[in-house]
């Protein structure tokens, strides 16, 4: 079923606003549009422990419930997360671990430019 849901979730990513997305670029932007943001990256890095509950999550980030499952939304359309009840739960977790790559090499090249801009500072 978890494998149902990632087609879905995925078929949902590529058409939006019956616009077709068809090039290899078009689908890499949609993923980092989907990471593009604070709380998302902080969603994917408690679910970097494993699969958790939105009632968890929630308290863990201090955001509305609301706040909170629209970017879940944006994460599942984008392929990124999967979700499953079980019972009055709804557990999320994280489709693919490359994407912790992907935010592990954003934290390393803001590292670096942190430490260029300190360079700079302490130059002037």
């Amino acid at each position: 079923m978890a494998d149902f849901m990632l087609i879905y979730s995925y078929s949902q990513t590529i058409i939006r606003n019956d616009v077709m997305k068809t090039t290899a670029s078009d689908l890499k932007s949609e993923i980092l549009e989907a990471l593009a943001h604070p709380n998302r990256i902080r969603i994917l890095e408690l679910l970097r422990r494993g699969p958790q509950c939105n009632c968890e999550l929630s308290p863990l980030l201090g955001l509305e419930q609301s706040n909170l499952s629209r970017h879940l939304k944006i994460l599942l359309q984008a392929g990124i997360l999967v979700s499953w009840k079980e019972g009055l739960r709804v557990n999320f977790k994280v489709t693919d671990d490359r994407v912790f790559k992907i935010l592990d090499i954003a934290a390393a090249v803001a590292r670096r430019d942190v430490a260029r801009r300190a360079e700079a500072l302490q130059e002037a």
